[in-house]
């Protein structure tokens, strides 16, 4: 059983180099909290000092399937794979920090430190491509937790599964906000020669302050442009995700990020409006009162508007589809951004045609 500390009220000054200010426990599912008054606080740091530098933590885990398939009707992709749980990226908006609370641990802070590796993850994959009823679609990576954060350098995982899926000749798209994925250029542009693969990078704001406490361990906005350059250059498949807008925050640069993104060579872009699901609402209100104290009232009132008067809608079909004067404004001004810039959303065709069963004896093909 994991016990964790709660703490309620606001901090003055921010946690350094991370995203969410609290552990922000989770009630859904009946976890243990304690809550920790502030005057046994402030004793315990008479006595020890202020708390430690959080660390992150990394666990190696090995799960008997790598595979993940969904029937969501709001998303273009079946089926999935996630090297890592977990992001030390720290987005404070990432959707994806509720997925912690399942695991017994906390979505705020625990979600960005406490970080889980599947080193079996390019093993477990061969192993179901090369099934007999096995069928190609396109795999996506990148839709929980970013497969080119930091620990990536390290593990090395998602280049060992775009290796099976080159030698598989299987389809695969990533979505990233980091440039490490500028190592695996090689990988990325042989897969592209084939139509194996497209690649989304999101660009939030071009501010890197505000990028910094937004998403504190993630590429710096220049270096994510290079990137995409870099990505035009090699001719793979690339589009600039303009995410998540997040109104009186981030929405300022929308226009200048999708021109910066087409004087690159980019084809393709679009947005995302900001998603509030689960604990990722009060975790984000909180880093509103830490970092933006004078707007926060008005950032929640112009989320809540384009969200039918909630803090989220977690429905299908409407979920990704924010309503209301706001949400038009946006959608005006980006569409008014890409006529300007001459660009539009592509689709790219990836090519499950060349499939062909992988090796299972532990050794690739030679090609």
């Amino acid at each position: 059983m994991f016990y964790h500390v709660q703490v309620e009220q606001t901090r003055e000054k921010p946690v350094a180099g991370r995203g969410a200010q609290s552990d922000n426990v989770s009630t859904r599912f009946g976890l243990a909290t304690r809550e920790v008054d502030g005057d046994w606080r402030d004793h315990m740091e008479l006595l020890d000092g202020s708390p430690p530098k959080l660390r992150t933590e990394v666990t190696e885990e090995h799960p008997k399937s790598i595979l993940s398939f969904n029937r969501s009707p709001d998303i273009f992709f079946d089926r999935s794979v996630n090297a890592y749980r977990g992001c030390e990226h720290g987005c404070v908006y990432c959707f994806a920090r509720p997925t912690h609370a399942y695991h017994d641990l906390s979505p705020g802070l625990d979600f960005e430190t406490k970080l889980f590796a599947k080193p079996n993850a390019a093993e477990l994959l061969r192993k179901t491509l090369a099934k007999p009823n096995y069928t190609p679609r396109p795999i996506a990576m990148g839709t929980n937790t970013d497969p080119y954060q930091p620990i990536e350098g390290r593990y090395r995982i998602t280049r060992e599964v775009l290796e099976v899926c080159l030698d598989a000749r299987h389809p695969v798209t990533i979505t990233t906000k980091s440039d490490r994925i500028l190592a695996d250029l090689d990988l990325l542009a042989e897969m592209a020669r084939l139509r194996l693969v497209a690649v989304a990078i999101s660009v939030t704001s071009l501010d890197p302050v505000l990028s910094g406490k937004l998403e504190p361990r993630a590429a710096a906005p220049a270096k994510r442009l290079a990137a995409l350059g870099k990505l035009v250059e090699a001719r793979v498949p690339v589009h600039c995700s303009v995410a998540p807008i997040i109104p009186a925050i981030t929405d300022q640069f929308m226009e200048e990020i999708v021109q910066r993104a087409a004087a690159l060579g980019v084809q393709s872009v679009g947005w995302i409006p900001l998603r509030l699901p689960h604990e990722v609402a009060p975790l984000f209100r909180e880093w509103l009162q830490v970092h933006y104290p004078d707007r926060a009232g008005k950032v929640m009132s112009i989320v809540r508007s384009i969200r039918g008067g909630k803090d989220n809608d977690p429905d299908f079909f409407t979920r990704l589809k924010p309503t209301g004067v706001w949400a038009d404004l946006f959608r005006a001004r980006f569409a008014l951004a890409c006529k300007r810039a001459g660009i539009g959303k592509a689709k790219f065709e990836l090519d499950a045609t060349r499939f062909r069963k992988p090796e299972t004896g532990g050794q690739l093909r030679l090609f």
